[in-house]
């Protein structure tokens, strides 16, 4: 078996949390571990990391890789995307990739799973999984049903039929569906929650894109390199809707256990400890007289009185305040900022990188101020800005600072400024995380104003700022 991990999804409806930049697989909302740590955990316990694969973006990479490693599972092979295609796409890809780069037969089952949803007990988990790939070797697209707790409408459901395989026949699928018609599928009882996991062998796969989704199958049909190539050119769609939909092949195993897939904030509410007045309280809050809120601070004091069913989420450059039920109309506010050309909608305040991150403090025309956090032996890239000075005081730790052709050490409460167009580079070669205040001046402060000359992560610059992955450059 291996196990495909979608992580290339850049939701929005977590916002302010979660941003295009940095979605919702990399939030820490439970026990301090991502959501994708967490995902890859799971299932750890049916198999080793050389056995996963991650399919992501190319600017999703270092995060990836970063996740991976606060786990333990760098062994895990990491599948960029070339572009944005939806599911079916995705792990069309992944199976021509498993079948020609890691040699897998047409018999190997490839259990598919998102990166962003809480699922407890794991081991209730874990007996689901081993049924499903069991399921799955006899030929079918098996997938996991979750056993509904209320008429809920933000979750599509899967209709079951009669038993087969350890589960039950797949006799219908339905997207979302009304409250009443929610209300009658709990009432039926043979109505599951769509898990949008996944199992089923490499040649059914194949066969079954070829049946119902030739233009996907064309794209992958031949050899992996050639499914790169063709990848931006198939249509963007779900597995649900390109197979499983159209299938006469589906299995629903049913799972009775804690799982959501964190759609909202009025589940991220659901899914988190409660106080004894119903509110969950996370980050810096106070609450008077709050009844069935919630109040998320990433930062600043959050401070509610006489709150009743109210979602209240700060981050340092936006507060959102929504009555709960409403939470799903976040999307539409992230569409109506983008179309505004707020940087909101797109770039979270915290912007992290390979090497650490950092944050914006202060910026206004001609001037920005960051808080830059580099984690211990790790070193930015060799470059130059054409329209930018820096100034850089250490707040903690000790750098390695390399400009032109001269290598200082700056330590607490040392400075050392850096002119436009010198050659500079900033590491921190110590044992705890360096941090510095980066004062920046010029006409121009845009992040694409980088030319890179050397970079242990791979970023290339090809003069223009323009910033690529070796992995990702076709051929020569």
């Amino acid at each position: 078996m291996k196990v495909v991990i979608l992580a290339g999804g850049g939701g929005t409806r977590l916002f302010p949390l979660s941003r295009q930049d940095y979605p919702k697989q990399f939030l820490r909302l439970q026990g301090g571990k991502s959501l994708l740590a967490q995902t890859v955990e799971r299932f750890l316990a049916v198999a080793n990391p050389a056995d996963m694969v991650v399919v992501t973006n190319q600017v999703y990479y270092h995060h990836v890789q970063t996740e991976l490693r606060l786990c333990g599972a760098l062994a895990a092979h990491i599948l960029l995307e070339p572009a944005a295609r939806n599911t079916a796409p995705a792990i069309a890809l992944a199976a021509r990739y498993c079948a020609d780069v890691l040699g897998c037969g047409d018999e190997e089952v490839l259990f598919v799973s998102p990166s962003d949803h809480l699922i407890s007990p794991v081991d209730g988990f874990v007996n689901a999984v081993k049924q499903a790939v069991e399921g799955a070797g006899q030929g079918k697209i098996v997938t996991l049903g979750v056993l509904p707790e209320k008429p809920e409408t933000g979750y599509g459901y899967i209709q079951a039929g009669a038993p087969c395989h350890g589960g039950f026949a797949v006799t219908g699928f339905t997207e979302k569906p009304e409250r009443s018609v929610a209300e009658a599928f709990l009432r039926q009882g043979n109505y599951y929650w769509n898990s949008g996991m996944y199992a089923m062998q490499i040649e059914t796969v194949f066969a079954e894109l070829k049946s119902h989704a030739p233009e996907i199958y064309n794209g992958v049909a031949e050899s992996f390199e050639q499914s790169l190539a063709r990848f931006e050119q198939m249509p963007s769609v779900s597995i649900d809707y390109a197979v499983a939909e159209k299938s006469d092949r589906g299995i629903v195993i049913p799972l009775s256990l804690f799982w959501s897939d964190i759609g909202s904030w009025d589940a991220i509410f659901d899914a988190l400890t409660k106080d004894e007045e119903g509110n969950v309280l996370a980050g810096d809050c106070h609450a008077i007289d709050c009844h069935e809120s919630l109040l998320m601070s990433n930062g600043r004091l959050v401070a509610g009185i006489g709150l009743t069913d109210t979602l209240v989420v700060e981050t340092s450059d936006v507060i959102v305040v929504a009555q709960k039920g409403h939470s799903q109309k976040i999307k539409s506010l992230v569409e109506q900022l983008r179309g505004r050309g707020r940087r909101e909608a797109s770039e979270h305040p915290t912007q992290f990188r390979p090497w650490g991150k950092y944050t914006v403090l202060a910026e206004a025309p001609g001037y920005k101020v960051k808080h830059i956090v580099v984690t211990p032996g790790s070193q930015l890239s060799l470059q130059m800005h054409y329209h930018r000075s820096e100034h850089w005081i250490v707040l903690q730790g000790t750098a390695c600072v390399t400009v032109d052709d001269q290598t200082r050490w700056i330590h607490e409460n040392e400075s050392l400024f850096v002119p436009k167009t010198a050659r500079h580079r900033l590491s921190n070669p110590g044992k705890i995380p360096l941090e510095i205040i980066e004062v920046q001046n010029g006409s121009y402060l845009g992040e694409d104003d980088i030319v890179r000359f050397d970079d242990v992560y791979g970023r290339l610059s090809d003069g223009t700022g323009v910033c690529r992955h070796p992995e990702l450059e076709p051929a020569k």
